[in-house]
C-alpha cells in the first residue's frame, strides 16, 4: 500500500485535493481538462503506480478517475489542499453524500502550530 507518490519535486498523499491537468484530443483539436478532486488511493509501485481520483460532480454523483502516474497526456498536477487522514485507501468517502463526502480536516504543519 503506497500512502504518497512523488511527481515533479512534490508529494502527493491519500487525502489532497488535487487539480489534474490533461491533454485531451479530440479529433484533430487538443483541448486541456481539468478533473479537481480528492485522492482517495494510491496503488502500485515504480512506473505502475497510479493513483485514483474522486470528486462529487452535478447532481451530488460521485466520479472517479484512475490516473497512471506515467501518463504523457498529464500535464501538471497541482496540489490544492493537504488531507490530514489515518488511513491509506479512503473507499468510505463513497457511501457520504453532499458536503461530508468533500470534508477532510487539512494538515496543519509544524510552523503554523508554533505561531
Amino acid at each position: 500500500m503506497s500512502l504518497y507518490l512523488n511527481y515533479n519535486q512534490q508529494t502527493i498523499s491519500v487525502g489532497d485535493t488535487i487539480r489534474v491537468h490533461q491533454n485531451i484530443v479530440e479529433g484533430e483539436k487538443k483541448r486541456m481538462q481539468v478533473f479537481e478532486g480528492i485522492v482517495i488511493a494510491i496503488k502500485g509501485s515504480g512506473n505502475g503506480k497510479s493513483m485514483t481520483v474522486r470528486r462529487i460532480g452535478a447532481g451530488s454523483i460521485g466520479v472517479e478517475k484512475i490516473f497512471p502516474v506515467n501518463l504523457p497526456s498529464i500535464v501538471k498536477i497541482e496540489v490544492k489542499r493537504k488531507g490530514q487522514v489515518k488511513r491509506s485507501k479512503l473507499f468510505y468517502l463513497r457511501e457520504r453524500i453532499g458536503k461530508s463526502a468533500t470534508k477532510i480536516k487539512e494538515k496543519s504543519t509544524h510552523q503554523e502550530a508554533a505561531k
